[in-house]
């Protein structure tokens, strides 16, 4: 079974509506209607589908948001079996305060191909597909995978960029990366979009790597996995809860260092529709009674597109 031009159409229009209820509630500081809008569109939207889907990556057991859960089935029931994962407001705090960046996001797999994550942190390394595969590495120091990435490409240090999540958890890379006197492209939030500047050199981001949400790893490798880039990640646990949920997922190896190909087998799609403006592609703009969306699509070991589309709600 492979997934379908069909399939693939119905996640772009998915994804689109999703962004698009999102409108309404861009700049109004209300996160949780924003997140609730998408995913309620998500669900009734995914349900139409003749698949028979189950989310394996959900949302909301961090931040109590609205969600479609893990577990959850999907579709009609009599199609093809497809693994979901589902992240329908990337960067609920920028959809508040207006900011840029902000995304709605679908990826799937066949059956079984899609890594079960838990609502975990994880420790991630992102390079585009001019990089050899297995050249840099998570288990190597700052200044190790700079430098092979300097030997690799014929860069200086200071024409490398690095993307990485403005938290206090990184303060120590950050001055590692500093000392070696390498740019610094921060974000406060979306990891998920953060990744994929990894995947054209148009967007100007050589690295991506820290610590981020485990299940948006996950949906990042999905895309980048496409694109024939390069992801590693290692889940990070700091409680017996998060160790059982793990367990409980078939994760017996904690300390596991997951390739791209571990984490996403075989074919996937994954679209992401802009709901503000970012790096990646443009945010929804209203026309009259109409929406203007754009979305990114990967799939099939394809280069990255951005469609257009033109959203009614009447």
């Amino acid at each position: 079974m492979k997934l379908s031009q069909q399939l693939l159409n119905n996640l772009i229009d998915i994804t689109s509506k999703s962004a698009v209820a999102c409108y309404p509630f861009i700049g109004k500081d209300e996160k949780i209607l924003a997140d609730k809008a998408a995913t309620d569109v998500m669900r009734e939207e995914l349900n139409k589908l003749n698949i028979k889907g189950k989310v394996v990556i959900g949302e909301g057991e961090l931040d109590e948001a609205p969600m479609l859960y893990i577990g959850e089935e999907l579709g009609i029931g009599d199609g093809p079996e497809i693994d979901i994962a589902v992240d329908p407001v990337e960067g609920t705090n920028f959809v508040a305060k207006n900011l840029p960046g902000s995304m709605s996001v679908l990826a799937v797999a066949e059956k079984g191909n899609l890594l079960n994550a838990p609502e975990t942190y994880m420790y991630k390394i992102a390079t585009g597909n001019h990089i050899p595969k297995g050249s840099v590495d998570i288990d190597f120091t700052i200044e190790k995978n700079i430098n092979i990435y300097s030997e690799i490409t014929k860069k200086k240090n200071q024409d490398i960029t690095v993307c990485i999540l403005k938290r206090a958890r990184h303060d120590k890379i950050i001055n590692e990366l500093q000392k070696l006197k390498v740019n610094i492209k921060f974000i406060t939030d979306g990891d998920v979009a953060g990744a994929l500047l990894v995947s054209d050199p148009k967007f100007n981001v050589d690295i991506f790597l820290g610590i981020g949400g485990g299940p948006e790893g996950v949906i990042a490798a999905a895309a980048l996995n496409t694109l024939n880039c390069n992801f590693q990640g290692r889940f990070l646990f700091k409680t017996d809860e998060d160790i059982n949920r793990a367990k409980e997922m078939g994760i017996m190896d904690l300390n596991k260092k997951y390739e791209i190909d571990e984490i996403v087998k075989g074919e996937s799609i994954f679209c992401a529709t802009g709901i503000t403006p970012g790096d990646l592609m443009n945010g929804v703009v209203k026309k009259s009674e109409e929406y203007i969306t754009e979305t990114i699509v990967t799939h099939k070991k394809s280069y990255l597109e951005i469609i257009k589309k033109v959203v009614s709600l009447t």
